[in-house]
Protein backbone atom coordinates (compact mmCIF):
# COMPACT_ATOMS: atom_id res chain seq x y z
CA UNK A 1 0.00 0.00 0.00
CA UNK A 2 1.64 3.69 -1.03
CA UNK A 3 1.94 5.85 2.00
CA UNK A 4 1.04 9.23 1.74
CA UNK A 5 2.82 12.15 3.01
CA UNK A 6 2.17 15.76 3.07
CA UNK A 7 5.62 16.64 1.81
CA UNK A 8 8.35 14.47 -0.06
CA UNK A 9 11.90 15.94 0.05
CA UNK A 10 13.71 14.59 -3.00
CA UNK A 11 17.61 14.84 -2.41
CA UNK A 12 19.77 14.01 1.01
CA UNK A 13 22.33 16.64 0.72
CA UNK A 14 22.27 19.49 3.38
CA UNK A 15 20.17 21.44 1.21
CA UNK A 16 17.56 19.10 1.16
CA UNK A 17 18.33 17.90 4.99
CA UNK A 18 17.97 21.78 6.02
CA UNK A 19 14.70 21.63 4.25
CA UNK A 20 13.29 18.81 6.14
CA UNK A 21 14.24 20.71 9.45
CA UNK A 22 12.92 23.64 8.58
CA UNK A 23 9.09 22.92 7.68
CA UNK A 24 9.52 20.10 10.45
CA UNK A 25 10.45 23.02 12.85
CA UNK A 26 7.59 25.25 11.53
CA UNK A 27 5.05 22.36 11.49
CA UNK A 28 5.41 19.56 13.66
CA UNK A 29 2.46 17.74 12.31
CA UNK A 30 3.49 17.26 9.27
CA UNK A 31 4.21 14.21 7.70
CA UNK A 32 7.65 14.37 5.50
CA UNK A 33 9.52 11.63 3.71
CA UNK A 34 12.97 12.21 2.35
CA UNK A 35 14.16 10.84 -0.33
CA UNK A 36 17.98 10.01 -1.03
CA UNK A 37 19.28 7.41 -3.65
CA UNK A 38 22.56 6.82 -2.31
CA UNK A 39 23.19 4.65 1.11
CA UNK A 40 24.32 7.88 3.24
CA UNK A 41 23.36 11.53 3.32
CA UNK A 42 25.28 14.18 2.18
CA UNK A 43 27.59 11.77 -0.19
CA UNK A 44 27.90 14.07 -3.53
CA UNK A 45 28.48 17.55 -3.31
CA UNK A 46 27.94 18.33 0.52
CA UNK A 47 30.24 15.80 1.35
CA UNK A 48 33.06 16.53 -0.97
CA UNK A 49 33.35 20.38 -1.22
CA UNK A 50 36.30 21.69 0.88
CA UNK A 51 34.14 21.91 4.24
CA UNK A 52 34.15 25.91 4.69
CA UNK A 53 32.02 27.57 6.40
CA UNK A 54 32.01 30.49 4.14
CA UNK A 55 31.24 34.21 5.22
CA UNK A 56 29.57 35.95 2.17
CA UNK A 57 32.68 38.38 1.55
CA UNK A 58 32.16 37.61 -2.64
CA UNK A 59 28.89 38.07 -3.24
CA UNK A 60 27.17 41.06 -5.32
CA UNK A 61 24.91 42.58 -2.31
CA UNK A 62 21.16 41.61 -1.88
CA UNK A 63 21.84 38.76 -3.97
CA UNK A 64 20.77 35.55 -2.82
CA UNK A 65 23.37 34.41 -2.04
CA UNK A 66 24.95 37.15 -0.11
CA UNK A 67 21.83 37.21 1.58
CA UNK A 68 21.42 33.51 2.80
CA UNK A 69 24.93 33.04 3.25
CA UNK A 70 25.39 35.44 5.92
CA UNK A 71 22.06 34.54 7.29
CA UNK A 72 23.01 30.76 7.03
CA UNK A 73 26.42 31.09 8.36
CA UNK A 74 24.92 32.69 11.13
CA UNK A 75 22.02 30.02 12.14
CA UNK A 76 24.60 27.01 11.16
CA UNK A 77 27.37 28.12 13.92
CA UNK A 78 24.65 28.03 15.98
CA UNK A 79 23.44 24.19 15.01
CA UNK A 80 26.39 23.27 15.24
CA UNK A 81 27.17 24.71 18.63
CA UNK A 82 24.04 23.51 19.86
CA UNK A 83 24.53 20.18 18.39
CA UNK A 84 27.69 19.20 18.62
CA UNK A 85 28.57 19.26 14.98
CA UNK A 86 32.59 19.38 14.67
CA UNK A 87 33.36 23.07 13.39
CA UNK A 88 35.88 26.04 14.43
CA UNK A 89 35.54 29.23 13.74
CA UNK A 90 39.19 29.89 12.67
CA UNK A 91 39.32 32.67 10.47
CA UNK A 92 40.63 33.13 6.94
CA UNK A 93 43.11 35.36 5.12
CA UNK A 94 42.63 36.53 1.35
CA UNK A 95 46.06 37.34 0.19
CA UNK A 96 47.35 39.46 -2.84
CA UNK A 97 50.71 38.72 -4.72
CA UNK A 98 50.08 40.92 -7.05
CA UNK A 99 49.58 44.49 -7.49
CA UNK A 100 47.22 44.05 -10.21
CA UNK A 101 45.04 42.13 -7.59
CA UNK A 102 44.48 44.61 -5.33
CA UNK A 103 41.48 46.43 -6.69
CA UNK A 104 39.60 43.18 -6.95
CA UNK A 105 40.74 43.00 -3.61
CA UNK A 106 38.84 46.16 -2.59
CA UNK A 107 36.17 45.47 -4.38
CA UNK A 108 35.58 42.11 -2.54
CA UNK A 109 36.07 43.85 0.87
CA UNK A 110 33.70 46.41 -0.04
CA UNK A 111 30.74 43.88 -0.56
CA UNK A 112 31.91 42.32 2.93
CA UNK A 113 30.95 45.66 4.42
CA UNK A 114 27.73 45.61 2.35
CA UNK A 115 27.02 42.38 3.17
CA UNK A 116 26.82 43.34 7.01
CA UNK A 117 30.13 40.77 7.23
CA UNK A 118 31.14 40.81 11.11
CA UNK A 119 35.17 40.66 11.86
CA UNK A 120 36.54 42.30 8.84
CA UNK A 121 39.48 43.73 8.11
CA UNK A 122 42.54 44.69 6.11
CA UNK A 123 45.54 43.30 7.09
CA UNK A 124 49.51 44.59 5.50
CA UNK A 125 51.82 41.66 4.62
CA UNK A 126 53.07 41.67 8.19
CA UNK A 127 50.12 41.08 10.00
CA UNK A 128 49.30 38.68 7.03
CA UNK A 129 52.91 36.70 8.28
CA UNK A 130 51.33 36.81 12.18
CA UNK A 131 48.27 35.04 11.25
CA UNK A 132 49.85 33.24 8.44
CA UNK A 133 53.62 32.65 8.92
CA UNK A 134 54.45 30.72 5.82
CA UNK A 135 52.34 33.23 3.56
CA UNK A 136 54.10 35.93 1.49
CA UNK A 137 52.12 38.59 0.29
CA UNK A 138 51.55 41.98 -0.53
CA UNK A 139 48.50 42.60 2.09
CA UNK A 140 44.90 41.35 2.04
CA UNK A 141 42.10 41.06 3.88
CA UNK A 142 41.35 39.27 7.49
CA UNK A 143 37.63 37.58 7.32
CA UNK A 144 37.26 36.46 11.23
CA UNK A 145 33.86 34.95 11.20
CA UNK A 146 35.00 32.35 8.27
CA UNK A 147 35.45 28.56 9.42
CA UNK A 148 35.41 24.92 8.75
CA UNK A 149 32.70 22.42 9.48
CA UNK A 150 31.94 19.12 9.17
CA UNK A 151 28.88 19.06 6.61
CA UNK A 152 28.42 15.60 6.24
CA UNK A 153 28.00 15.71 10.16
CA UNK A 154 25.50 18.30 9.81
CA UNK A 155 23.41 17.05 7.32
CA UNK A 156 23.07 13.85 9.44
CA UNK A 157 22.41 15.70 12.43
CA UNK A 158 19.91 17.76 10.64
CA UNK A 159 18.05 14.93 9.52
CA UNK A 160 17.92 13.46 13.25
CA UNK A 161 16.74 16.24 14.58
CA UNK A 162 14.27 16.48 12.40
CA UNK A 163 12.37 13.06 12.54
CA UNK A 164 12.68 13.29 16.31
CA UNK A 165 10.28 16.35 16.53
CA UNK A 166 7.59 14.05 14.48
CA UNK A 167 7.05 10.09 14.19
CA UNK A 168 5.08 10.24 11.24
CA UNK A 169 8.15 11.86 8.91
CA UNK A 170 10.62 9.47 7.72
CA UNK A 171 14.55 9.58 5.61
CA UNK A 172 14.80 6.56 2.88
CA UNK A 173 18.27 5.90 1.66
CA UNK A 174 19.40 4.00 -1.31
CA UNK A 175 16.17 4.76 -3.27
CA UNK A 176 16.37 6.67 -6.37
CA UNK A 177 12.94 8.63 -7.07
CA UNK A 178 13.19 7.75 -10.98
CA UNK A 179 8.78 9.22 -12.00
CA UNK A 180 6.35 11.85 -10.53
CA UNK A 181 2.59 11.33 -11.61
CA UNK A 182 0.04 13.75 -10.57
CA UNK A 183 -3.40 11.81 -9.72
CA UNK A 184 -5.78 14.24 -8.90
CA UNK A 185 -4.68 16.62 -5.65
CA UNK A 186 -1.43 14.60 -4.96
CA UNK A 187 1.29 12.98 -7.17
CA UNK A 188 2.57 9.43 -7.02
CA UNK A 189 6.61 9.35 -6.62
CA UNK A 190 7.89 6.05 -7.89
CA UNK A 191 11.55 5.16 -6.51
CA UNK A 192 13.19 1.96 -8.11
CA UNK A 193 11.90 0.15 -5.16
CA UNK A 194 8.61 1.79 -3.73
CA UNK A 195 5.91 3.70 -4.68
CA UNK A 196 4.99 6.79 -2.08
CA UNK A 197 2.23 10.04 -2.36
CA UNK A 198 2.10 13.29 -1.45
CA UNK A 199 0.70 16.91 -1.43
CA UNK A 200 3.55 18.70 -2.53
CA UNK A 201 7.05 17.66 -3.42
CA UNK A 202 10.53 20.16 -2.56
CA UNK A 203 13.51 18.83 -4.84
CA UNK A 204 17.42 19.71 -3.45
CA UNK A 205 18.49 17.56 -5.85
CA UNK A 206 22.05 18.69 -7.06
CA UNK A 207 23.54 17.52 -10.32
CA UNK A 208 20.42 16.12 -10.67
CA UNK A 209 17.99 19.04 -10.32
CA UNK A 210 18.09 19.63 -14.00
CA UNK A 211 16.60 16.04 -15.25
CA UNK A 212 13.96 15.94 -12.26
CA UNK A 213 12.96 19.31 -12.77
CA UNK A 214 12.29 18.23 -16.50
CA UNK A 215 10.86 15.14 -15.69
CA UNK A 216 8.18 16.97 -13.17
CA UNK A 217 7.37 19.24 -15.82
CA UNK A 218 9.61 22.42 -15.62
CA UNK A 219 10.28 23.97 -18.90
CA UNK A 220 13.65 25.11 -18.51
CA UNK A 221 16.13 26.52 -20.78
CA UNK A 222 19.24 25.82 -18.98
CA UNK A 223 21.38 22.68 -17.55
CA UNK A 224 23.25 21.42 -15.32
CA UNK A 225 26.96 21.15 -16.44
CA UNK A 226 29.08 19.48 -13.74
CA UNK A 227 32.97 20.49 -12.77
CA UNK A 228 35.28 18.18 -10.96
CA UNK A 229 37.64 19.55 -8.01
CA UNK A 230 40.36 17.53 -7.48
CA UNK A 231 42.19 18.09 -4.21
CA UNK A 232 46.13 17.77 -2.62
CA UNK A 233 46.97 17.56 1.23
CA UNK A 234 49.91 18.32 3.06
CA UNK A 235 52.21 15.63 4.27
CA UNK A 236 52.97 15.51 7.68
CA UNK A 237 55.69 17.47 7.44
CA UNK A 238 54.54 20.37 5.86
CA UNK A 239 51.01 20.19 7.85
CA UNK A 240 52.71 23.55 10.11
CA UNK A 241 53.08 25.85 6.88
CA UNK A 242 49.18 26.58 7.56
CA UNK A 243 47.28 27.33 10.46
CA UNK A 244 44.56 28.24 9.20
CA UNK A 245 42.50 28.98 5.46
CA UNK A 246 44.67 31.19 3.38
CA UNK A 247 42.68 32.29 -0.04
CA UNK A 248 43.76 34.06 -2.95
CA UNK A 249 42.63 36.52 -4.58
CA UNK A 250 39.75 35.19 -7.08
CA UNK A 251 40.32 36.24 -10.63
CA UNK A 252 37.06 38.35 -11.66
CA UNK A 253 37.22 36.81 -14.93
CA UNK A 254 36.77 33.04 -13.53
CA UNK A 255 33.65 31.64 -12.50
CA UNK A 256 35.36 29.87 -8.87
CA UNK A 257 37.43 31.05 -6.34
CA UNK A 258 40.87 29.51 -7.01
CA UNK A 259 42.86 27.17 -5.40
CA UNK A 260 43.07 27.50 -1.34
CA UNK A 261 44.48 26.27 1.36
CA UNK A 262 42.15 25.02 4.32
CA UNK A 263 42.41 23.31 7.37
CA UNK A 264 39.97 20.63 7.90
CA UNK A 265 38.23 19.62 11.11
CA UNK A 266 39.88 16.14 10.80
CA UNK A 267 43.21 17.80 11.16
CA UNK A 268 43.94 17.53 7.67
CA UNK A 269 44.95 20.36 5.55
CA UNK A 270 43.74 20.37 1.97
CA UNK A 271 44.85 22.55 -1.42
CA UNK A 272 42.85 22.71 -3.79
CA UNK A 273 40.52 22.82 -5.84
CA UNK A 274 41.07 23.32 -9.56
CA UNK A 275 37.78 23.14 -11.51
CA UNK A 276 37.77 20.93 -14.75
CA UNK A 277 34.55 19.71 -16.94
CA UNK A 278 33.77 15.94 -15.67
CA UNK A 279 32.45 13.38 -18.43
CA UNK A 280 30.71 12.28 -15.79
CA UNK A 281 28.50 14.56 -13.28
CA UNK A 282 28.95 11.83 -10.21
CA UNK A 283 32.15 11.23 -11.42
CA UNK A 284 35.35 11.99 -9.01
CA UNK A 285 38.10 10.10 -10.19
CA UNK A 286 40.16 12.00 -13.57
CA UNK A 287 39.23 9.04 -16.17
CA UNK A 288 35.49 8.31 -14.64
CA UNK A 289 33.17 8.78 -17.91
CA UNK A 290 29.27 8.72 -18.51
CA UNK A 291 27.57 8.71 -22.05
CA UNK A 292 24.67 10.79 -21.15
CA UNK A 293 26.34 12.59 -19.05
CA UNK A 294 28.78 13.32 -21.67
CA UNK A 295 26.38 13.85 -24.65
CA UNK A 296 23.77 15.68 -22.74
CA UNK A 297 26.84 18.47 -21.88
CA UNK A 298 28.35 18.36 -25.00
CA UNK A 299 25.20 19.13 -27.56
CA UNK A 300 24.25 21.68 -24.98
CA UNK A 301 25.58 25.02 -26.70
CA UNK A 302 25.97 26.82 -23.15
CA UNK A 303 29.04 24.23 -22.31
CA UNK A 304 30.46 25.46 -25.76
CA UNK A 305 30.42 29.00 -24.97
CA UNK A 306 31.76 28.89 -21.53
CA UNK A 307 34.29 26.63 -23.09
CA UNK A 308 35.14 29.49 -25.41
CA UNK A 309 34.81 32.01 -23.25
CA UNK A 310 37.30 30.71 -21.05
CA UNK A 311 39.80 28.71 -22.67
CA UNK A 312 42.88 30.10 -21.25
CA UNK A 313 41.43 29.02 -17.74
CA UNK A 314 40.19 25.66 -18.63
CA UNK A 315 43.33 24.43 -20.59
CA UNK A 316 45.52 25.22 -17.34
CA UNK A 317 43.19 23.80 -14.78
CA UNK A 318 43.44 21.15 -16.91
CA UNK A 319 47.30 20.75 -17.09
CA UNK A 320 47.10 20.89 -13.25
CA UNK A 321 44.79 18.17 -13.28
CA UNK A 322 47.32 15.87 -14.25
CA UNK A 323 50.32 17.39 -13.50
CA UNK A 324 51.46 17.85 -9.43
CA UNK A 325 54.03 19.93 -10.72
CA UNK A 326 51.62 22.51 -11.94
CA UNK A 327 49.58 22.27 -9.30
CA UNK A 328 52.51 23.55 -7.11
CA UNK A 329 53.51 26.09 -8.57
CA UNK A 330 49.94 27.58 -8.16
CA UNK A 331 50.58 26.64 -4.47
CA UNK A 332 53.31 28.27 -4.45
CA UNK A 333 52.25 31.82 -5.47
CA UNK A 334 51.01 31.78 -1.72
CA UNK A 335 53.16 29.55 0.11
CA UNK A 336 56.47 29.69 -2.35
CA UNK A 337 58.56 27.32 0.53
CA UNK A 338 56.15 24.46 -0.59
CA UNK A 339 58.56 21.23 -2.11
CA UNK A 340 56.90 18.50 -4.23
CA UNK A 341 57.43 16.43 -0.87
CA UNK A 342 54.97 18.44 1.09
CA UNK A 343 51.90 17.77 -0.88
CA UNK A 344 50.43 14.42 -2.08
CA UNK A 345 46.65 13.68 -3.77
CA UNK A 346 43.82 13.94 -2.24
CA UNK A 347 40.31 13.52 -2.70
CA UNK A 348 37.96 15.65 -5.41
CA UNK A 349 34.33 16.58 -5.70
CA UNK A 350 32.00 17.63 -8.24
CA UNK A 351 30.16 20.82 -8.52
CA UNK A 352 26.91 21.36 -9.77
CA UNK A 353 26.13 24.98 -12.16
CA UNK A 354 23.17 25.39 -13.55
CA UNK A 355 24.83 27.07 -17.33
CA UNK A 356 22.67 29.40 -19.19
CA UNK A 357 23.10 29.21 -23.09
CA UNK A 358 25.18 31.88 -22.91
CA UNK A 359 27.81 30.19 -21.24
CA UNK A 360 26.89 32.32 -18.20
CA UNK A 361 28.19 30.27 -14.72
CA UNK A 362 27.26 32.86 -12.08
CA UNK A 363 23.69 33.30 -11.89
CA UNK A 364 22.32 33.64 -8.25
CA UNK A 365 20.83 30.84 -6.01
CA UNK A 366 17.65 29.94 -8.44
CA UNK A 367 14.84 28.15 -6.38
CA UNK A 368 10.95 27.79 -8.71
CA UNK A 369 7.98 26.15 -8.26
CA UNK A 370 5.01 24.40 -9.90
CA UNK A 371 1.23 24.06 -8.84
CA UNK A 372 2.55 21.06 -6.64
CA UNK A 373 6.23 21.48 -6.71
CA UNK A 374 9.16 23.45 -5.07
CA UNK A 375 12.69 23.14 -7.44
CA UNK A 376 16.00 24.50 -6.09
CA UNK A 377 17.14 25.09 -9.78
CA UNK A 378 20.79 26.59 -8.62
CA UNK A 379 22.41 25.87 -5.91
CA UNK A 380 26.37 26.11 -6.18
CA UNK A 381 28.81 27.26 -3.20
CA UNK A 382 27.89 29.33 -0.66
CA UNK A 383 24.66 26.92 -0.27
CA UNK A 384 26.37 24.47 2.23
CA UNK A 385 26.66 27.60 4.04
CA UNK A 386 23.35 29.07 3.32
CA UNK A 387 21.45 25.73 3.81
CA UNK A 388 19.53 26.70 6.69
CA UNK A 389 18.29 30.09 4.98
CA UNK A 390 17.98 28.25 1.98
CA UNK A 391 15.54 25.48 3.61
CA UNK A 392 13.77 28.77 5.13
CA UNK A 393 13.06 29.91 2.13
CA UNK A 394 12.00 27.26 0.91
CA UNK A 395 9.48 26.10 3.94
CA UNK A 396 8.00 30.07 3.46
CA UNK A 397 7.39 29.56 -0.40
CA UNK A 398 5.80 26.00 0.60
CA UNK A 399 3.48 28.27 3.22
CA UNK A 400 2.58 30.64 0.65
CA UNK A 401 1.98 28.70 -2.56
CA UNK A 402 0.75 25.41 -0.92
CA UNK A 403 -0.90 26.59 2.51
CA UNK A 404 1.56 23.78 4.08
CA UNK A 405 0.40 24.08 7.92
Amino acid sequence: MERVFDVIIIGGGIVGAATLYKLQSRHPDLNILLIEKEKGLADHQTGNNSGVIHSGIYYQPGSLKAVNCVKGRRELVKFAKDYGVKHDICGKVIAATEEKELPHLEKIFKHGQENGIENLRKVTAEEIKEIEPFCESIGGVHVGCTGIIDYRGATEKLAEVALGMHDGSKVVLGEEAQDFMREGSETVVTTDKNRYRAKFLVFCSGLQADRLARKDGVKLKEQIVGFRGDYYELTEQAKHKVRHLIYPVPNPDFPFLGVHFTRMTNGEIECGPNAVFTFKREGYGKTDFDLRDTADALTYGGTWKLFFNNISFGVNEYRRAFSKRLFLKTLQRLIPSLTMDDIKPGRAGVRALLLSKDGDTRDDFRIEYTDHSIHVLNAPSPAATAALAIGEQVAEMAEKQFMVG
